[in-house]
């Protein structure tokens, strides 16, 4: 493994200081950002995401919930349906498994039913068909016309406030039904509660089990008209009283009076308590002025939109804004406007001193998301680590898919690893440090899926552990990135051993095949051996094969390169890569395993950084004609914009970063792979008055690879820029033209580090 220490060192060193020389003071004018912005894009097919009203990194995303059909459901919503059983107040944007679509709020008009309704049955179940052509989705704000009960719904969202406003036609017998019942997915009640506080509020909570095992939410709902009367059921069966706990606690709310033929509805969640949760209205949304809570929701988007501003063409600038939006759902907040929060352990942690967050899908977004925070979220980077150090001390181990409290341990590796090392490798270091390396080294010393072997300098045997060969590549991109952080902490046996960790990947090439392989305990290579074949979550690789994993070594290419022989063999086998036409095998084929070019699956996050590894071989123009067609074949307008899971920001992570002409193939160094730039401008406002501003001349649909570059006005070689140039500020100009150029990220010495 080619570890250029001292060169890392040195980019450290800058990043932890990045308000030194030549910096470039702009004065920001803002845009309006969100016109741009289409919710819907990624809403069918795979893309899974969240539609609804929510901001910024929010605790609530607040939603329509259809009817489930299946996986392409996980979000709670696919464009496919015509059906509504009612708004959720959290939800999943882009995961390949469901939860959450927590507390279920339906206005009705006429007969409430007490059990849904189904896809051939809207009648005498609760719920209702709707048609696309009444249906408003904007940042922040999501309308709908109710069919079954002919009603207006409208919502809007805080931080930790969902606020509803139902348009009823006829008021003569109108209703609220609250269903603590419902989930999605995997999700089951355990708990719930309601009680009357008042005649204009409500409060409860909801106990649940799925894929986070034991999930807390507490609310509090406040409406702007007297609740004429309330009946509780647990499913249904009446409770006496006003109020009810069970196992699916329902309640139906009547109304009398409505002024302008409408209701608001204000609910507040917390995962603390029913205080905390009414105390979060009076923080966020005291008032009931549900148009200025709507504008100040487009004025959040807005403000975090205008942080990367580009020019581009039309279907460019749809999708770059769309998918900048869809990068801020998550990690979301996951504590109180008073700073109290559930901890992993169960522990309610009162008034902390840093932002809280939880949803964590490290699988796929160490990948490029979190190396897209530090350029464009920097105020967010070091609360983030405080969040995985504060789930370490709860639980032993920082987390692997961390939701709502709960650790999932859903897939690969200890990632949560490299967002602290690149966070720390480029100066954000307002934590505990000492702190933050215990738990990175004392998580990678953990004997769980293989570990016990990686330990002792072992190949993982395949007739052991499944997965063994998508187990080792991923622990070893961890181990690298802690050898860096060891390295700068001069812990020189730690630095020689994780170094050592690091160097197993090699274990698993097979050099007459040229695959990465699954090996027995015997040390044979496991046989049959078809490098099409895909068994999903059932071989040796993580819903991929043999031809998209022998890719998985982000952190050494050069080292991979080597295991070829030569670049020249390493650039035939990449190219066969995405010239395959033979179609992925087997009988449990992964769904993840779409967006395919050749075998190459955009769909999948381990995809990602394998166009921009042409760089490493002196060939950027390959790299720069597959970011073409990546864009033109798989990121679209329409709702099946995506060709896979968004995994909460992933997917459209790698089109933000790629549209602007690089990607962080390694995602720990500050290194950024050039490409080919899909706008003509774009602005990156890393800080108040510092921007970085990338200027590509005469680019278009045919001018698509980088014939020469200048920085800050001289000649620019390389075919990478860095971290450290993008937080000075300065300006990179890609000269762009019709046919490679020969000379351009060509020499050894121009490649990346």
């Amino acid at each position: 493994m080619r570890i250029l220490f001292s060169g890392f060192l040195a980019l450290g060193l800058l990043f932890a200081n990045p308000t030194i020389s030549q910096q470039k003071k702009t004065k920001q004018t803002d845009t309006n950002y969100t016109q741009y912005v289409d919710p819907l894009i990624g809403s069918a097919g795979h893309g899974h995401v969240f539609v609804g009203a929510n901001v910024p990194f929010g605790a609530l995303q607040l939603g329509p919930v259809n009817i489930f059909e299946g996986w392409d459901w996980c979000s709670g919503y696919n464009y496919a349906s015509n059906t509504i059983l009612g708004f959720t107040h959290t939800h999943l944007s882009g995961t390949g498994i469901g939860d959450l679509n927590d507390i279920l709020v339906l206005p009705v008009s006429g007969k409430v039913g007490l059990t849904k309704g189904t896809k051939e049955d809207m009648v005498n179940g609760y719920g209702s068909y709707f048609s696309h052509k009444n249906e408003v989705v904007k940042p922040g704000y999501y309308s709908v016309l109710l069919d079954k009960y002919k009603i207006k719904a409208e919502l809007t969202a805080s931080e930790r406030v969902g606020f509803h406003k139902y348009t009823f036609e006829n008021t003569d017998d109108s209703h609220i039904l609250i269903d603590l019942a419902d989930g999605i997915g995997w999700d089951r009640p355990v708990k719930t509660f309601i009680k009357k506080i008042s005649e204009t509020k409500i409060e409860g909570y909801r106990y649940s089990t799925g894929w986070a095992a034991d999930q807390r939410i507490y609310f509090a709902m406040e409406f702007s008209e007297p609740i004429a009367n309330i009946k509780v059921y647990d499913s249904t069966e009446v409770v006496k009283g006003t109020q009810g706990e069970g196992l699916k606690i329902k309640a139906v709310l009547d109304f009398k009076t409505l002024k302008n033929k409408q209701i608001l509805v204000k609910v507040g969640i917390s995962p603390v308590s029913t205080e905390n949760a009414s105390a979060n209205i009076k923080a966020e949304i005291p008032n009931w002025d549900f148009e200025a809570v709507v504008k100040s929701a487009d004025s959040k988007w807005n403000k975090e939109l205008n942080k990367v501003q580009i020019k581009a063409d039309e279907k460019t600038m749809k999708v770059f804004y769309t998918s900048l939006y869809h990068t801020m759902f998550a990690p979301s907040i996951f504590n109180d406007a008073n700073g109290d929060y559930l901890g992993t352990d169960k522990k309610v942690y009162e008034k902390a001193n840093f932002t809280n967050y939880t949803t964590f899908s490290l699988w796929d977004t160490y990948r490029g998301l979190h190396p897209l925070y530090t350029i464009t979220q920097p105020e967010k980077i070091n609360d983030i680590v405080k969040s995985f150090l504060a789930i370490y001390q709860q639980q032993g181990r920082l987390p692997v898919w961390h939701l709502m409290g709960n650790e999932t341990n859903t897939m690969n590796g200890n990632h949560s690893i490299a967002v602290i090392v690149d966070a720390y490798l480029k100066g954000y270091r307002d934590y505990d440090v000492n702190l933050a390396y215990e738990a990175i080294k004392k998580t990678a010393m953990q004997t769980r899926d293989g570990m016990d072997y990686v330990q002792r300098l072992e190949y993982i045997p395949a007739d052991k552990l499944l997965e063994s060969v998508g187990n080792a590549l991923e622990y070893a991109i961890d181990d690298y990135c802690i050898a860096l952080m060891a390295k700068s902490l001069n812990k020189t046996d730690d630095y020689n051993y994780f170094t050592k960790r690091a160097n197993l990947y090699k274990l698993y090439f097979d050099k007459e095949t040229t695959f990465m392989r699954g090996k027995l305990t015997n040390g044979n290579w496991r046989t049959p051996f078809n490098p099409l074949s895909s068994a999903h979550r059932k071989d040796d690789y993580v819903e991929g094969n043999a031809w998209q994993y022998t890719w998985l070594v982000p952190q050494d290419p050069y080292g991979l390169i080597d295991l070829f022989g030569s670049e020249e063999k390493f650039i035939t086998k990449l190219d066969s890569l995405f010239l395959l036409t033979d179609k992925v095998e087997g009988e449990d084929v992964s769904p993840d395993i779409s967006g395919l070019i050749g075998q190459y699956a955009h769909g999948n996050e381990p995809n990602h950084h394998i166009p921009y590894l042409y760089a490493y071989v002196g060939q950027p123009w390959k790299t720069a004609k597959l970011i073409r067609e990546i864009d033109d074949k798989f990121y679209s307008t329409k709702p099946d914009g995506l060709c896979g899971n968004e995994d909460l920001g992933q997917m459209s992570a790698w089109y933000i970063l790629s549209s602007m002409g690089f990607y962080s193939v390694n995602p720990a160094n500050g290194i950024y792979v050039l490409g080919s730039p899909l706008v003509n401008t774009a602005v990156i406002h890393h800080k108040k008055g510092i921007s970085f501003t990338i200027n590509a001349v005469n680019n278009s649909a045919s001018n698509i690879y980088i014939q020469k570059a200048e920085y800050n006005g001289k000649p620019y070689a390389k075919s990478y820029i860095t971290q450290d140039m993008i937080v000075k500020g300065g300006e990179l100009k890609l000269y762009m033209g019709s046919k490679p150029s020969m000379t351009f990220g060509v020499k050894k010495e121009d490649r990346p580090l």
